[in-house]
């Protein structure tokens, strides 16, 4: 059967956890239909010519939405351009009608949205000019419990009021994207659960997993080495009162002393775009602030733990996957391990107070036999549960549905 798969977040090599899962759920897709990818991330965006040949590879066709195709090679005015697209309904109309007509001259009956929950306009459109396509909303994670999670966390009274009222507008839209939907995949079954709540038609949600390919990370780690040093890795997207802020905050203010008391000479790296600007204020000589790299193994490979002490966030976090794919053990808090099948203690060591949480990473650098044991088991886990070819089997499931409701074979 042939698919049409369209995305705003596209990129080669992978930048963090949105480009990871779009790149492995076209691999996966790919191999059990027809995929056709139509990129809504601009070729400068997207990695050039070779990002734009690894996809046009794994894919039976690659393309652009026509809104993307004339942006600038300026990365400021490129901005600019881009949100001028989000805002104006002549350029999202534009690229609805493209994807419509696209699917019907290539006799293509499902469109496939990744990222589907920061899509809703294009859905909606798209389902306005087309009743009868079916649509998959494929979700990364539950985005009103990201934004509303925050609240506890948020002293200022008139922040903490603006974000309440994004997260009940979110969980409007929310609804929304359910009921224009055919099938609506999420990460987990956490996530997956939620969705349901939405909808008298349950078995139209399912589950679409957070996945790493694995081989990317062996042929990677031969040219980077296995030495492990006193090091402690935070990874992930950084902007001003974000998430990935706060945690990286808790963790310097309040783990890392408890910590450094124990062993001085500990050293943290933290990795990932925006880190830079947002900590620029962070001056401490056991703390590398990094900014975005152009890969991360040669940090997380060479860590004696990763960490990940989120207070709040949704879905299911690649920083763990990826870890494992690169046998690191992890300390994580209990909701930074949301959604995912580990066990405490066996595959990873939760932690959910600053005490708690510099006892485990102490643990994990001191306990070679510990490390090795947990990063075992859960490198063993991610195979099975969350691999490439674990999201085939999801893929081929979800496709079948897809397949029962028109007519065609796999």
């Amino acid at each position: 059967m042939k698919v049409l798969f369209t995305s705003p977040s596209v990129q080669y090599p992978s930048a963090g956890g949105p480009q990871l899962r779009i790149k492995n759920s076209i691999k996966a897709l790919s191999a059990m239909c027809e995929l056709h990818v139509i990129s809504q991330t601009p070729k400068y965006d997207l990695g050039g010519d070779v990002a734009e040949n690894f996809y046009a590879k794994i894919a039976c066709k690659f393309d652009y939405v026509p809104s993307i195709r004339n942006l600038s090679f300026n990365k400021y005015i490129r901005k600019l351009q881009r949100i001028k697209r989000s805002t104006f309904c002549s350029l999202l109309d534009k690229d609805a009608r493209f994807i419509v007509e696209y699917a019907y001259k290539n006799g293509i009956r499902c469109v496939w949205f990744g990222y589907g929950n920061i899509s809703y306009n294009l859905i909606k459109r798209v389902r306005e000019l087309n009743s009868e396509l079916f649509i998959v909303c494929d979700t990364d994670s539950v985005w009103s419990r990201f934004i509303l999670r925050e609240v506890p966390f948020e002293n200022d009274p008139q922040r903490k009021e603006l974000i309440k009222k994004l997260g009940s507008e979110k969980e409007l839209e929310e609804k929304k994207l359910v009921d224009l939907s055919n099938i609506v995949t999420a990460v987990s079954e956490v996530d997956a659960n939620y969705y349901r709540t939405l909808s008298c038609v349950k078995q139209k949600v399912k589950v679409f997993s957070n996945v790493v390919d694995i081989d990317d990370y062996d042929s990677n780690l031969k040219e980077v080495g296995d030495s492990k040093e006193k090091t402690i890795y935070l990874a992930g997207s950084f902007s001003p009162n974000s998430a990935m802020d706060k945690a990286a905050r808790w963790f310097i203010n309040d783990i890392l002393p408890l910590i450094v008391l124990k062993i001085p000479e500990v050293h943290m790296n933290i990795v990932g775009s925006g880190s830079i600007e947002t900590l620029a204020d962070i001056n401490n000589k056991n703390v590398s602030i990094l900014g975005k790299v152009d890969s991360v193994l040669p940090y997380l490979s060479q860590a004696a733990v990763s960490v990940v002490p989120l207070m709040f966030e949704s879905g299911t976090r690649f920083k763990i996957l990826e870890a494992a794919a690169c046998h690191i053990p992890t300390v994580s808090t209990t909701l930074g391990a949301e959604g995912l099948p580990i066990e405490d203690g066996v595959h990873l060591l939760l932690a959910d107070t600053a005490q708690d949480f510099a006892l485990h990473t102490i643990r994990v650098i001191n306990e070679k036999e510990l490390a090795k044991n947990m990063a075992d088991a859960c490198l063993n886990l991610v195979c099975e549960f969350n691999s490439v070819e674990a999201l085939k089997l999801e893929a081929k499931s979800i496709l079948k549905e897809v397949l029962d409701d028109s007519t065609g074979s796999l």
